[in-house]
């Protein structure tokens, strides 16, 4: 079963729509710098009403340690995206501190930078997302499914960048992630969800693991 990660939430009501539409994890972020940062009287609203139905994530960008320990406790968080240039002994850290599975995430456009997420094996998850400069995430733009695919690693991949409820299907099928992320893909507006796109990704993603053999 491919999970999915419905990232960029800013309201209870979109958290509910996504939860009702199989989320598996909400994705709520507190970078001041990107269009969908989350208030956290919302998150903290979001986490009381649903952490027992999904896992409840924070997506940092290069934030102090004490600032994500802060967040993770008053939330509270289950899981910690890192999603700028935090290093490995970083991660530990959030994980020590924090009690949280982390997610390490990458920009990809390279092999090398497909190989430098290696680094991070003390990170629970990898999340893979499309490199543009400028940018963390949140691009709309795919990233190469056919690089992604060569990866080799025991942890968990999450695939991100540009999914949506027309590609998601082939993107698990090439990449065959163990969990999709995804944030624009199934919006209205930049942090309002449509929910129809909700139904309609996870209908795709249940279509594509149903036509997986069994082992």
């Amino acid at each position: 079963m491919t999970r999915i990660k419905h990232c960029g939430i800013t309201s209870v009501q979109d958290a509910e729509l996504a939860a009702d539409a199989g989320a598996w994890a909400l994705g709520m972020i507190f970078w001041p710098g990107s269009p969908r940062a989350c208030d956290p009287a919302t998150a903290v609203e979001i986490s009381r009403r649903l952490r027992r139905r999904a896992e409840i994530v924070g997506v940092f960008v290069n934030q102090p340690l004490d600032e994500i320990a802060t967040y993770a406790e008053e939330m509270p968080l289950s899981i910690v995206q890192l999603h700028g240039d935090e290093g490995p002994s970083f991660c530990t850290e959030v994980a020590r501190r924090t009690g949280a599975k982390v997610i390490k995430a990458a920009s990809v456009g390279s092999r090398s930078d497909l190989q430098a997420l290696q680094a991070f094996r003390n990170a629970d998850f990898h999340m893979v997302d499309a490199r543009v400069e400028g940018m963390r995430g949140g691009t709309g733009q795919v990233v190469d499914w056919d690089l992604v695919a060569t990866r080799f690693s025991p942890v968990p991949l999450i695939l991100s960048g540009g999914l949506t409820p027309e590609n998601v299907g082939d993107a698990i099928d090439r990449v065959r992630p163990w969990a999709v992320d995804v944030a624009s893909g199934t919006e209205s507006a930049p942090g309002v969800k449509d929910p129809a796109k909700l139904q309609e990704l996870c209908a795709a993603v249940q279509a594509v693991d149903a036509e997986v053999p069994a082992a």
